[in-house]
Protein backbone atom coordinates (compact mmCIF):
# COMPACT_ATOMS: atom_id res chain seq x y z
CA UNK A 1 0.00 0.00 0.00
CA UNK A 2 1.32 3.42 -0.94
CA UNK A 3 2.12 5.88 1.83
CA UNK A 4 -0.30 8.33 0.18
CA UNK A 5 -3.16 5.83 0.55
CA UNK A 6 -2.39 5.37 4.22
CA UNK A 7 -2.15 9.12 4.78
CA UNK A 8 -5.54 9.61 3.13
CA UNK A 9 -7.16 6.87 5.24
CA UNK A 10 -5.74 8.37 8.44
CA UNK A 11 -6.30 12.04 7.53
CA UNK A 12 -2.57 12.50 8.09
CA UNK A 13 -0.08 14.73 6.30
CA UNK A 14 3.06 13.40 4.59
CA UNK A 15 6.25 15.28 5.37
CA UNK A 16 9.82 14.67 4.27
CA UNK A 17 9.02 11.65 2.13
CA UNK A 18 7.57 10.40 -1.11
CA UNK A 19 3.88 9.63 -1.39
CA UNK A 20 4.86 6.58 -3.47
CA UNK A 21 6.73 4.79 -0.69
CA UNK A 22 5.43 1.21 -0.55
CA UNK A 23 4.35 0.06 2.92
CA UNK A 24 3.90 -3.66 3.44
CA UNK A 25 3.31 -3.79 7.20
CA UNK A 26 3.65 -2.16 10.61
CA UNK A 27 6.02 -2.68 13.50
CA UNK A 28 7.39 -1.15 16.69
CA UNK A 29 9.81 1.76 16.50
CA UNK A 30 12.85 -0.38 17.39
CA UNK A 31 11.88 -3.46 15.37
CA UNK A 32 10.60 -1.84 12.16
CA UNK A 33 12.56 -2.23 8.94
CA UNK A 34 12.36 -1.07 5.33
CA UNK A 35 8.84 -1.20 3.96
CA UNK A 36 7.29 -0.90 7.41
CA UNK A 37 5.40 1.91 9.13
CA UNK A 38 5.85 2.72 12.82
CA UNK A 39 4.83 5.46 15.24
CA UNK A 40 5.98 7.62 18.15
CA UNK A 41 3.50 8.71 20.81
CA UNK A 42 5.83 8.70 23.83
CA UNK A 43 8.66 11.21 24.09
CA UNK A 44 11.04 8.60 25.51
CA UNK A 45 11.15 7.03 22.04
CA UNK A 46 12.16 10.26 20.30
CA UNK A 47 15.78 9.10 19.99
CA UNK A 48 14.65 5.78 18.52
CA UNK A 49 12.68 7.68 15.89
CA UNK A 50 15.87 9.28 14.65
CA UNK A 51 17.56 5.90 14.17
CA UNK A 52 14.65 3.73 13.12
CA UNK A 53 14.99 1.67 9.94
CA UNK A 54 11.27 2.03 9.19
CA UNK A 55 10.26 3.59 5.89
CA UNK A 56 7.89 6.01 7.59
CA UNK A 57 6.90 7.13 11.10
CA UNK A 58 3.58 8.45 12.37
CA UNK A 59 4.30 11.44 14.62
CA UNK A 60 2.45 14.28 16.30
CA UNK A 61 2.09 17.67 14.65
CA UNK A 62 4.71 19.19 16.98
CA UNK A 63 7.23 16.33 16.82
CA UNK A 64 10.73 17.50 15.73
CA UNK A 65 11.59 16.74 12.13
CA UNK A 66 13.60 13.58 11.36
CA UNK A 67 15.20 12.32 8.16
CA UNK A 68 12.71 9.46 7.77
CA UNK A 69 9.38 10.08 6.04
CA UNK A 70 6.74 11.24 8.50
CA UNK A 71 2.99 11.10 8.70
CA UNK A 72 1.93 13.97 10.91
CA UNK A 73 -1.27 13.20 12.82
CA UNK A 74 -3.23 14.70 15.67
CA UNK A 75 -3.02 11.46 17.67
CA UNK A 76 -0.19 9.12 16.56
CA UNK A 77 -1.29 6.24 18.79
CA UNK A 78 -4.87 6.27 17.51
CA UNK A 79 -3.63 6.68 13.95
CA UNK A 80 -1.35 3.65 14.33
CA UNK A 81 -4.31 1.62 15.58
CA UNK A 82 -6.30 2.61 12.51
CA UNK A 83 -3.35 1.84 10.25
CA UNK A 84 -3.23 -1.68 11.68
CA UNK A 85 -6.81 -2.16 10.54
CA UNK A 86 -5.73 -1.41 6.96
CA UNK A 87 -3.35 -4.39 7.00
CA UNK A 88 -5.10 -6.81 9.34
CA UNK A 89 -8.75 -7.29 8.55
CA UNK A 90 -10.71 -9.31 11.12
CA UNK A 91 -11.67 -12.87 10.20
CA UNK A 92 -15.09 -13.21 8.64
CA UNK A 93 -17.48 -16.01 9.61
CA UNK A 94 -20.10 -17.19 7.15
CA UNK A 95 -23.69 -17.16 8.39
CA UNK A 96 -25.03 -20.52 9.44
CA UNK A 97 -25.58 -22.88 12.34
CA UNK A 98 -23.15 -25.78 12.66
CA UNK A 99 -24.87 -29.20 12.79
CA UNK A 100 -23.24 -29.86 16.17
CA UNK A 101 -24.69 -26.68 17.72
CA UNK A 102 -27.68 -27.10 20.06
CA UNK A 103 -30.32 -24.36 19.81
CA UNK A 104 -33.54 -24.57 21.82
CA UNK A 105 -36.65 -24.33 19.62
CA UNK A 106 -37.87 -21.28 21.55
CA UNK A 107 -34.64 -19.32 20.95
CA UNK A 108 -34.70 -16.43 18.48
CA UNK A 109 -31.52 -15.91 16.47
CA UNK A 110 -31.19 -12.83 14.23
CA UNK A 111 -30.17 -12.71 10.60
CA UNK A 112 -26.58 -13.40 9.53
CA UNK A 113 -25.62 -15.29 12.68
CA UNK A 114 -22.73 -17.75 12.81
CA UNK A 115 -22.95 -20.52 15.43
CA UNK A 116 -19.93 -22.82 15.63
CA UNK A 117 -19.70 -26.46 16.77
CA UNK A 118 -20.91 -27.34 20.27
CA UNK A 119 -22.49 -23.94 20.81
CA UNK A 120 -25.47 -24.21 23.17
CA UNK A 121 -28.29 -21.66 23.11
CA UNK A 122 -30.92 -22.16 25.78
CA UNK A 123 -34.64 -21.67 26.17
CA UNK A 124 -36.18 -18.24 25.41
CA UNK A 125 -32.85 -16.71 24.37
CA UNK A 126 -32.91 -13.75 21.98
CA UNK A 127 -29.85 -12.80 19.94
CA UNK A 128 -29.75 -9.93 17.43
CA UNK A 129 -28.47 -9.81 13.87
CA UNK A 130 -24.92 -10.63 12.80
CA UNK A 131 -23.88 -12.49 15.94
CA UNK A 132 -20.83 -14.76 15.98
CA UNK A 133 -20.68 -17.52 18.59
CA UNK A 134 -17.59 -19.65 18.22
CA UNK A 135 -17.06 -23.20 19.41
CA UNK A 136 -18.45 -24.20 22.83
CA UNK A 137 -20.01 -20.87 23.70
CA UNK A 138 -22.94 -21.40 26.06
CA UNK A 139 -25.89 -19.01 26.39
CA UNK A 140 -28.21 -19.91 29.28
CA UNK A 141 -31.99 -19.59 29.23
CA UNK A 142 -33.65 -16.19 29.16
CA UNK A 143 -30.62 -14.22 27.96
CA UNK A 144 -31.27 -11.19 25.72
CA UNK A 145 -28.46 -10.03 23.42
CA UNK A 146 -28.35 -7.17 20.89
CA UNK A 147 -26.90 -7.08 17.40
CA UNK A 148 -23.26 -7.70 16.35
CA UNK A 149 -22.48 -9.82 19.41
CA UNK A 150 -19.17 -11.71 19.20
CA UNK A 151 -18.27 -14.47 21.67
CA UNK A 152 -15.00 -16.38 21.41
CA UNK A 153 -14.67 -20.03 22.36
CA UNK A 154 -15.75 -21.08 25.86
CA UNK A 155 -17.45 -17.79 26.75
CA UNK A 156 -20.55 -18.28 28.93
CA UNK A 157 -23.53 -16.00 29.52
CA UNK A 158 -25.68 -17.13 32.42
CA UNK A 159 -29.44 -17.06 32.85
CA UNK A 160 -31.48 -13.90 32.25
CA UNK A 161 -28.49 -11.60 31.68
CA UNK A 162 -28.88 -8.65 29.31
CA UNK A 163 -26.27 -7.68 26.73
CA UNK A 164 -26.41 -4.69 24.37
CA UNK A 165 -25.12 -4.09 20.85
CA UNK A 166 -21.54 -4.55 19.64
CA UNK A 167 -20.37 -6.48 22.69
CA UNK A 168 -17.24 -8.63 22.44
CA UNK A 169 -16.46 -11.47 24.85
CA UNK A 170 -13.00 -13.00 24.62
CA UNK A 171 -12.18 -16.63 25.46
CA UNK A 172 -13.33 -18.01 28.79
CA UNK A 173 -15.37 -14.98 29.90
CA UNK A 174 -18.17 -15.77 32.36
CA UNK A 175 -21.05 -13.30 32.52
CA UNK A 176 -23.49 -13.79 35.36
CA UNK A 177 -21.92 -16.44 37.58
CA UNK A 178 -23.24 -16.43 41.14
CA UNK A 179 -22.02 -13.59 43.31
CA UNK A 180 -19.90 -14.57 46.32
CA UNK A 181 -22.58 -14.28 48.98
CA UNK A 182 -22.83 -16.43 52.12
CA UNK A 183 -24.41 -15.90 55.53
CA UNK A 184 -22.94 -17.52 58.62
CA UNK A 185 -25.24 -19.80 60.59
CA UNK A 186 -25.35 -20.15 64.36
CA UNK A 187 -23.30 -23.33 63.93
CA UNK A 188 -20.57 -21.41 62.10
CA UNK A 189 -21.37 -22.79 58.66
CA UNK A 190 -21.83 -20.82 55.47
CA UNK A 191 -25.36 -20.58 54.06
CA UNK A 192 -25.49 -19.71 50.36
CA UNK A 193 -27.39 -16.51 49.55
CA UNK A 194 -29.34 -16.87 46.27
CA UNK A 195 -28.05 -14.69 43.45
CA UNK A 196 -30.95 -14.34 40.99
CA UNK A 197 -30.39 -10.75 39.82
CA UNK A 198 -28.85 -10.45 36.32
CA UNK A 199 -25.77 -8.82 34.88
CA UNK A 200 -26.56 -6.00 32.43
CA UNK A 201 -23.94 -5.10 29.86
CA UNK A 202 -24.58 -2.04 27.72
CA UNK A 203 -23.40 -1.29 24.16
CA UNK A 204 -19.79 -1.31 22.89
CA UNK A 205 -18.30 -3.25 25.81
CA UNK A 206 -15.33 -5.61 25.49
CA UNK A 207 -14.49 -8.19 28.16
CA UNK A 208 -11.18 -9.95 27.68
CA UNK A 209 -10.06 -13.48 28.46
CA UNK A 210 -11.04 -15.31 31.65
CA UNK A 211 -12.72 -12.36 33.32
CA UNK A 212 -15.82 -12.83 35.46
CA UNK A 213 -18.74 -10.49 36.07
CA UNK A 214 -20.97 -11.81 38.86
CA UNK A 215 -24.73 -11.63 39.25
CA UNK A 216 -26.27 -10.18 42.40
CA UNK A 217 -28.76 -11.24 45.04
CA UNK A 218 -30.83 -8.06 44.53
CA UNK A 219 -30.69 -5.20 42.02
CA UNK A 220 -28.20 -5.86 39.22
CA UNK A 221 -24.56 -5.77 38.24
CA UNK A 222 -24.20 -3.21 35.43
CA UNK A 223 -21.38 -2.53 32.99
CA UNK A 224 -22.14 0.70 31.16
CA UNK A 225 -21.52 1.71 27.57
CA UNK A 226 -17.98 1.59 26.21
CA UNK A 227 -16.31 -0.12 29.19
CA UNK A 228 -13.18 -2.16 28.40
CA UNK A 229 -12.25 -4.96 30.78
CA UNK A 230 -8.86 -6.67 30.55
CA UNK A 231 -7.93 -10.31 31.24
CA UNK A 232 -8.47 -11.93 34.64
CA UNK A 233 -10.68 -9.22 36.09
CA UNK A 234 -13.28 -9.93 38.78
CA UNK A 235 -16.35 -7.70 39.02
CA UNK A 236 -18.26 -8.50 42.20
CA UNK A 237 -22.02 -8.82 42.57
CA UNK A 238 -24.03 -5.62 42.45
CA UNK A 239 -21.13 -3.49 41.19
CA UNK A 240 -21.65 -0.60 38.76
CA UNK A 241 -18.97 0.36 36.22
CA UNK A 242 -19.38 3.74 34.50
CA UNK A 243 -19.15 4.61 30.82
CA UNK A 244 -15.78 4.25 29.07
CA UNK A 245 -14.05 3.05 32.24
CA UNK A 246 -10.96 0.82 31.93
CA UNK A 247 -10.36 -2.13 34.24
CA UNK A 248 -6.88 -3.48 33.57
CA UNK A 249 -5.58 -6.98 34.19
CA UNK A 250 -6.24 -8.62 37.57
CA UNK A 251 -8.39 -5.79 38.92
CA UNK A 252 -10.78 -7.02 41.60
CA UNK A 253 -13.98 -5.23 42.55
CA UNK A 254 -15.73 -6.45 45.68
CA UNK A 255 -19.51 -6.43 45.84
CA UNK A 256 -21.46 -3.19 45.34
CA UNK A 257 -18.45 -1.21 44.14
CA UNK A 258 -19.18 1.89 42.03
CA UNK A 259 -16.69 2.93 39.35
CA UNK A 260 -17.21 6.32 37.69
CA UNK A 261 -17.25 7.28 34.03
CA UNK A 262 -13.83 7.15 32.32
CA UNK A 263 -12.11 5.97 35.51
CA UNK A 264 -8.98 3.87 34.98
CA UNK A 265 -8.01 1.08 37.36
CA UNK A 266 -4.60 -0.25 36.37
CA UNK A 267 -3.15 -3.71 36.96
CA UNK A 268 -3.90 -5.59 40.20
CA UNK A 269 -5.94 -2.81 41.80
CA UNK A 270 -8.32 -4.05 44.47
CA UNK A 271 -11.41 -2.16 45.62
CA UNK A 272 -13.21 -2.89 48.89
CA UNK A 273 -16.95 -3.43 48.64
CA UNK A 274 -19.34 -0.44 48.72
CA UNK A 275 -16.54 2.00 47.78
CA UNK A 276 -16.95 4.62 45.06
CA UNK A 277 -14.26 5.63 42.56
CA UNK A 278 -15.19 8.96 40.97
CA UNK A 279 -15.36 10.01 37.33
CA UNK A 280 -11.97 10.32 35.57
CA UNK A 281 -10.05 9.01 38.60
CA UNK A 282 -6.90 6.94 38.02
CA UNK A 283 -5.72 4.25 40.42
CA UNK A 284 -2.13 3.12 39.83
CA UNK A 285 -0.93 -0.53 39.84
CA UNK A 286 -1.34 -2.76 42.89
CA UNK A 287 -3.18 -0.08 44.85
CA UNK A 288 -5.78 -1.00 47.42
CA UNK A 289 -8.88 1.19 47.55
CA UNK A 290 -10.49 1.06 50.99
CA UNK A 291 -12.42 4.35 50.88
CA UNK A 292 -14.15 6.54 48.31
CA UNK A 293 -11.93 8.17 45.68
CA UNK A 294 -12.84 11.67 44.47
CA UNK A 295 -13.53 12.46 40.82
CA UNK A 296 -10.36 13.25 38.89
CA UNK A 297 -8.03 11.97 41.62
CA UNK A 298 -4.76 10.16 40.94
CA UNK A 299 -4.08 7.73 43.77
CA UNK A 300 -1.50 5.07 44.63
CA UNK A 301 -0.58 2.66 47.39
CA UNK A 302 -2.38 0.45 49.87
CA UNK A 303 -4.39 1.99 51.27
CA UNK A 304 -4.62 4.29 48.26
CA UNK A 305 -3.73 7.94 48.88
CA UNK A 306 -2.97 10.95 46.70
CA UNK A 307 -0.22 9.96 44.28
CA UNK A 308 2.11 12.81 45.26
CA UNK A 309 1.80 11.84 48.92
CA UNK A 310 2.51 8.21 48.01
CA UNK A 311 5.69 9.29 46.21
CA UNK A 312 6.85 10.89 49.45
CA UNK A 313 6.07 7.69 51.34
CA UNK A 314 8.05 5.69 48.80
CA UNK A 315 11.07 7.99 49.03
CA UNK A 316 11.17 7.45 52.80
CA UNK A 317 10.87 3.65 52.77
CA UNK A 318 14.54 2.92 52.08
CA UNK A 319 15.53 5.36 54.86
CA UNK A 320 13.32 3.84 57.57
CA UNK A 321 15.97 1.45 59.01
CA UNK A 322 18.46 4.31 59.32
CA UNK A 323 15.83 6.57 60.87
CA UNK A 324 14.85 3.83 63.32
CA UNK A 325 18.47 3.34 64.40
CA UNK A 326 18.91 7.07 64.91
CA UNK A 327 15.73 7.20 66.96
CA UNK A 328 16.90 4.31 69.18
CA UNK A 329 20.27 5.99 69.76
CA UNK A 330 18.59 9.27 70.66
CA UNK A 331 16.19 7.51 73.02
CA UNK A 332 19.05 5.76 74.86
CA UNK A 333 20.93 9.02 75.28
CA UNK A 334 17.87 10.69 76.75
Amino acid sequence: MKLAEIASALSARIENGSADIEIVGLNGIEQAGPGELTFVSNSKYAAAARSTKASAVIVAEDFPAISTAMLRAEDPYLSFARALELFHRPLQYAPGIHPLAVVHPSAKIGRGAHLGPYVVVGEDVEIGDNAVLLAQVVIYRGVKIGRSFFAHAHAVVRENCRIGNNVLLQNGVVIGADGFGFAKTREGRWYKIPQPAPVVIEDDVEVQANSCIDRASVGETRIRRGVKIDNLVQVGHGSQVGEDALLCSQVGLAGSTEIGNRAILTGQVGVVGHCKVGDDAIVTPQSGVAHDIAAGALVSGAPAVDHKLWLKYSALLSKLPEMARALRVKTRKE
